[in-house]
């Protein structure tokens, strides 16, 4: 069975945002959605994220931060925006529909007054959890016209790809243990890195930086998160940890 009937029970356990509400016993009983939201815009260092109006949990976000995990949110057609902390001014607007139960994640990226919302649905919920298997994806943050090949190799390459500026693959399902990711293309991107991936557990690879910067915490970095664990439960797949843990 898929594991859709447990992620109210996962969501009622983290934040809700509100407007101009208190949390009340009666707030794990309103329909809600899960999101977890990153600042990658290479150039901006504090990023104030906000969904209609309200800023979320967390903010400003330092470039190359985010929530920490996913954030109860209320469903619907939501506006999404990201403000220059110092300066107050939009880097991006958008809107989303975020249907109740489901997890999403909005990616802020871009470099030089050129910005945007990227949002996906983490189709958690239709993982098949397997033994020895874990689920890894990434998003391509490196603002670069052209597309580099990422590739990952765990036992055998289960990703070998050219990935246009933007792109967030799905997940896929791979060996647990050591995986190696890298981005290439023929000119200023190169970086490979090995990491080791749980059994059971979903990730999100970050390849973020600037192509042409001197400062060292703008270079091209491959960077993860875990979005959470897949398990079996008397034959019911759930999430069991909706925190998100992050490595340099």
């Amino acid at each position: 069975m898929r594991f859709s009937k447990m992620i109210s029970a996962t969501l009622a356990v983290l934040f809700i945002v509100f407007s101009s509400c208190t949390k009340t016993d009666n707030d794990s009983n309103i329909p809600a959605a899960g999101l977890m939201a990153f600042n990658l815009a290479t150039d901006q260092p504090a990023t104030n994220i906000t969904l209609s109006g309200n800023i979320l949990p967390g903010s400003p976000m330092d470039y190359l931060s985010y929530t920490g995990g996913y954030l109860r949110i209320f469903p619907g057609s939501r506006t999404v925006a990201a403000f220059d902390y110092f300066t107050g001014s939009m880097l991006t607007n958008s809107s989303y529909n975020f249907e109740p139960n489901k997890y999403y994640t909005l990616f802020v990226i871009g470099n030089l007054k050129n910005y945007s919302n990227v949002i996906v649905k983490d189709n958690l919920d239709s993982l098949d959890a397997a033994k020895g298997g874990a689920f890894i994806r990434y998003i391509n943050a490196i603002p670069d016209s052209g597309k580099p090949v990422v590739s990952v190799t765990a036992e055998k390459s289960v990703i070998d790809e050219n990935a246009p500026f933007g792109k967030v693959s799905d997940f896929t399902q791979v060996t647990a243990g050591q995986v190696t990711v890298s981005v290439k293309n023929d000119n200023t991107i190169n970086a490979t890195r090995t990491i080791k991936l749980d059994e059971l557990k979903a990730y999100t690879i970050l390849l973020t930086g600037d192509p042409k910067a001197t400062d060292s915490t703008k270079k091209i970095q491959i960077r993860y998160i875990e979005n959470g664990t897949v398990t079996d439960v008397a034959d019911q797949r759930t999430i069991t940890s909706a925190n998100s843990r992050s490595s340099n």
